[in-house]
């Protein structure tokens, strides 16, 4: 570690003493609590834009852990290095959606401007260029951050000149206006990243007043709180459907000293943005939401569990903060109401997919790795730091505020059986008119597409990765909970596209963002996904189609987690709703033996590191 944050942290065993007396100072700010290690890394990283050994050496000793517990939080999370990265740090989004609209051409623009490959660093430390999963930005595709800076609608042109700019010494806000610093935090998101409201429903999008459902709420017991929000039938919005009445009332009947709030800002599932919307169009609607649920269970303290994606969106979310503390919304007393305490504080991400998951989104906020927790016990008997905690997404704690506004009966009677209220919808892929739709449930898949013009679509994609694929004869179906569930991703795929591809990618993303954990999702999504290469490059059985079916099984059944438990899902709903596309690129068993030996592909590696070819198997070799 090295005293200029303007300089590239080195990998010195040893620190100087300012280095060590500021890293100190950060962790002090945290109050040296092992709990908040996350937030100490994150700031470390920022200012010296790695994450060495001899400064976890430090934050080990002010924290009272082991060197070895802050490595394994540090080396974790993606968007953390034991490496320096460049002062400058380009991301590019390498979603489907972002690569079918022209990502690779981006990629080469920044790459031949900037002098370094996507992965590298520039050799004076000032540009790092590398490829993230899913940004949330794929209705305005190709995307970037640059630093916290979010790119949008990207074409080889725009790559260079921001480029350009950028070796000239611009600051990456400056990519966005020179007067970016002028604007307020709401003006700069809204300067970056364009929401596209298409259609605004009667709940969330539409004319929401301000504070009524916290104002109902102060007025009645924490009791009657959850009767209403049991009795509005609302479930959880981020693709499980978990009743959240009845989520709040596990919380609230234990009997434990201290409960908690935390909302789920992690949406990472490709496809997914829904919440960016309502994080930036409807933030106090949500904080309301947060201390509606705080009064019904008991919670003094709230987390709002923001990704590390949506950085931009820190300092907006602060100023709201701030401003409902100032106004009694938060804090002491809260509406004059004596006892009625309670405050959020914001845990950044730093690139995690799994953490959408609530266990690992809880051990997250406890300065752990983002693993998954064993169940049972659940959340709402034993969560963060022991104690009783709801964990819900934006999209519901926004509903919740809107229920007790409005009532019960208000929220019931829209939508369809077992589904009831609006959704938001987040459109993406070969439509004319991406973006967000609030609708009741109970649409079908036909109509909606119809809404943003994706008439021509082959396949659909509902609930992201982790979801269904279904083809034409499927689009009848309606988008409910007891049909096709969704978190709210709908990615259209056009006849032009390769499912195959399709499926491969989702796998690949699976496979970098498994956690590690346990063996059936680390080493087996692995295997499914060479699998699905083998048919792409036409050298599978039939055989292999049972031999897909089959491992998929293994995993849903043996992982620890919703992310093994679902990851199979890309291959599982392609094998059923696309089988042609699988049994087209087997070829039959020959005496009994299966072409699962590729002799070019084992023999490439030799290739390279011989730098020459083969006499025997280059049938076109020449001396």
């Amino acid at each position: 570690m090295i005293e200029n944050s303007n300089q590239i942290g080195s990998d010195s065993p040893v620190v100087s003493s300012r280095g060590a007396e500021d890293i100190a100072a950060i962790c002090n700010k945290y109050g040296n609590d092992k709990h908040r290690m996350l937030d100490i890394l994150i700031e470390v990283q920022d200012r010296w834009r790695c994450i060495s050994p001899a400064s976890m050496d430090v934050i080990a000793s002010q924290t009272d852990l082991t060197r070895i517990e802050v490595e394994g939080v540090a080396s974790f999370y993606s968007f953390l290095s034991l490496t320096p990265k460049g002062r400058v740090t380009i991301r590019l989004c390498d979603d489907i959606v972002d690569r079918f609209c022209g990502l690779e051409e981006v990629a080469t623009a920044f790459e031949e401007v900037l002098g370094i490959k996507m992965g590298q660093t520039s050799n004076d430390g000032a540009f790092s260029l590398e490829y993230t999963p899913c940004i949330g930005m794929c209705d305005q595709a190709p995307a970037a951050m640059v630093n916290d800076i979010v790119l949008t609608r990207l074409t080889p042109d725009k790559a260079r000149a921001a480029a350009h700019d950028l070796k000239s010494g611009q600051r990456p806000e400056s990519l966005i206006s020179d007067r970016f610093g002028s604007f307020s935090a709401h003006q700069q998101a809204l300067r970056m990243v364009d929401n596209n409201i298409r259609h605004a429903g009667e709940v969330l999008l539409g004319p929401v007043p301000n504070d009524a459902g916290l104002a109902n709420a102060v007025g009645i017991t924490p009791t009657q709180i959850v009767n209403t929000v049991e009795d509005s039938q609302l479930r959880g919005c981020g693709g499980a459907g978990f009743t959240a009445g009845r989520k709040w009332r596990f919380a609230a009947s234990d009997p434990a000293e201290k409960h908690f709030v935390l909302c789920n800002a992690d949406e990472g599932e490709p496809g997914t943005f829904k919440d960016r919307v309502l994080l930036t169009e409807r933030p106090h609607l949500l904080i309301e939401g947060m201390t509606i649920c705080a009064r019904a269970i008991g919670a003094q303290q709230g987390i709002l569990y923001l990704r590390g994606e949506y950085v931009y969106l820190r300092d907006l979310l602060e100023q709201v903060l701030d401003d409902r503390r100032r106004r009694g919304l938060l804090g002491t007393d809260i509406m004059g109401v004596k006892r009625f305490n309670f405050d959020i504080r914001i845990q950044m991400g730093a690139g995690a997919y799994v953490c959408g998951e609530e266990g690992a989104l809880i051990s997250s906020c406890e300065g752990l790795p983002g693993e998954p927790k064993t169940r049972p016990p659940f959340p709402v008997n034993r969560g963060y730091l022991g104690y009783p905690t709801v964990v819900n997404n934006v999209e519901t704690f926004c509903h919740a505020a809107r229920i007790l506004d409005r009532g019960a009966d208000w929220f019931r009677a829209m939508g369809a059986e077992g589904s009831h209220g609006t959704k938001l919808f987040s459109v993406c892929g070969d439509c004319l008119n991406p973006g967000i739709y609030e609708l009741p449930y109970g649409h079908t898949v036909w109509e909606l597409l119809e809404m943003v013009s994706g008439q021509d679509a082959a396949a659909v994609q509902v609930g992201g990765p982790s979801g269904t694929m279904i083809a034409r004869d499927s689009f009848h179906r309606r988008l409910t909970f007891d049909d096709l569930a969704t978190g709210g991703a709908i990615i259209v795929f056009n006849g032009q596209r390769n499912i195959l591809e399709i499926v491969e990618y989702y796998m690949s993303f699976f496979v970098h963002e498994s956690c590690g954990y346990c063996t059936p999702c680390r080493v087996g999504n692995v295997f499914l996904q060479k699998a699905i290469q083998k048919f792409r490059q036409g050298l599978a059985n039939p055989e292999d189609i049972e031999y897909l079916k089959d491992l998929s099984g293994t995993i849903i059944e043996t992982s620890r987690c919703g992310l093994g438990m679902t990851s199979p899902n890309p291959i599982l709903s392609t094998l059923q709703n696309f089988p042609l596309v699988y049994s087209t690129m087997t070829k039959p068993s020959k005496n009994r033996i299966r072409d699962t030996f590729d002799i070019q592909s084992a023999i490439d590696g030799a290739r390279k590191i011989a730098k020459r070819r083969s006499h025997i198997f280059d049938r076109d070799f020449t001396q």
